[in-house]
């Protein structure tokens, strides 16, 4: 089974060089589930010509807000419902849950209540799970139909599910320990409270991937139509 990264932003050359960009790190935390890789690089306006080219899609995080003026963002979008339409399974990731829910209808804002950074406790559906994270948008409304499995006291909105169709999530699985800490010394400072990244640093150890590995996984083989 096919599936294929739709690349929405970089991470920045400093952290990458030592671990990766986001289609290495969503490869390993797929690599036991059987499935094969292709990366589109869409905000570099490097598109799939179908939704046909894989057998499900994932969009990754980036640094840009879904509601800014950059090319790729209309035509991603145009994507994603082309992508529902042709009920191809779609996986959206920090701003990739974010276009999701722009995307069909939904609202996406800067949070007025500030950032998660760090490990943070969720309330799935499926029971508690602590995820790393790294944002200040969130989905304010989410698309008509879209159902909320998960949140906590933060973000109303943690992680949407769209039967049959979608899912997204605002945390990041993907990312280890390696990366917020990262993303702590050469993105945070000056941007972030410095006692959210205290306070993130002292929580590194404790999130897990696996959970939402496995259900990104069972989504996607649960709903593509594999092609022959």
């Amino acid at each position: 089974m096919k599936i294929g990264i739709l690349e929405c932003g970089r991470l920045p050359d400093v952290l990458s060089a030592e671990l990766g960009q986001y289609p290495s790190m969503f490869t390993q935390l797929l690599a036991d589930h059987g499935f094969t890789f292709e990366t589109w690089h869409v905000e570099g306006m490097d598109f799939p010509a179908t939704v046909q080219d894989a057998d499900g899609w994932l969009i990754t995080g980036s640094r840009h807000g879904v509601y800014e003026d950059h090319a790729f963002i209309p035509v991603l979008e145009h994507f994603i419902r082309n992508a529902f339409a042709a009920h191809v399974p779609v996986v959206g990731v920090c701003f990739g849950h974010q276009i999701m829910a722009q995307a069909l209808g939904g609202q996406v804002e800067k949070f007025a209540g500030g950032w998660a950074v760090g490990a943070q406790d969720y309330r799935f559906d499926t029971g508690p799970v602590q995820l790393n994270a790294w944002h200040q948008d969130q989905v304010i409304t989410p698309p008509e139909g879209a159902q909320t499995v998960a949140s906590n006291e933060f973000c109303a909105h943690a992680a949407l599910l769209y039967p049959g169709q979608g899912f997204s999530v605002q945390a990041h699985p993907e990312f280890q320990d390696k990366v917020i800490e990262g993303l702590i010394d050469h993105r945070g400072r000056g941007v972030v409270p410095d006692d959210l990244l205290t306070r993130a640093k002292a929580g590194l150890g404790s999130a897990e991937s696996g959970p939402l590995a496995t259900r990104i996984a069972s989504f996607f083989k649960e709903h593509a139509q594999v092609q022959a």
